[in-house]
């Protein structure tokens, strides 16, 4: 079981770094091909709308591998500077206050999806809106699994953690 586990958390973490890079490039691409045609005097009118949206795509999937990596804003030291037995339960109230933010995001951003309905981008008007701005659910799905793939690892750390002392480096 797992094993299995680590399995699915191997090809989710493999899977936001593919789509993170996809991205990265994708926008390095987009610019540098923007400033190639103003160089030359021309200019790509759907460019500014594109970049745009692309960093948003790139923000939602980059933050959901680091929420999956752990690497979000955290306070991995005051949690361990509690006593053992509210650790876990600290850690429980964080995990569902986390999860319940992205489950309100996704819920709201799916209502967004249907206000768009019918509209287009304005310098790509076969690309629909609401394409555009599904990464607002689509992301918020993925901090979730994110959040569950990795609460089992927060929770053993939490039960384990270290207790610190108020000074940096210094054992207790």
């Amino acid at each position: 079981m797992r094993l299995a586990f680590s399995t699915l958390q191997g090809y989710f973490e493999r899977l936001l770094e593919i789509v993170t890079i996809i991205l990265m490039v994708s926008l390095a691409l987009v610019v540098l091909v923007a400033v190639a045609y103003r160089i030359s005097g021309h200019a790509l009118a759907w460019y500014d709308e594109v970049a745009a949206i692309q960093l948003a795509w790139l923000t939602y999937y980059a933050g959901a591998l680091a929420a999956f990596r752990r690497a979000h804003i955290g306070v991995p030291g005051l949690v361990n500077a509690m006593p053992p037995h509210i650790r876990v339960p600290v850690v429980l109230v964080a995990e569902f206050v986390i999860i319940g933010f992205f489950a309100l995001m996704g819920w709201l951003g799916y209502e967004v999806l249907l206000v768009l309905e019918g509209d287009t981008m304005i310098s790509l008007p076969e690309v629909p809106t609401a394409f555009t701005q599904s990464v607002i659910p689509i992301g918020a799905a993925l901090f979730i699994i994110a959040q569950i793939l990795t609460m089992p690892d927060a929770l053993d750390e939490a039960r384990k953690g270290k207790e610190h002392s108020p000074v940096e480096g210094v054992e207790p």
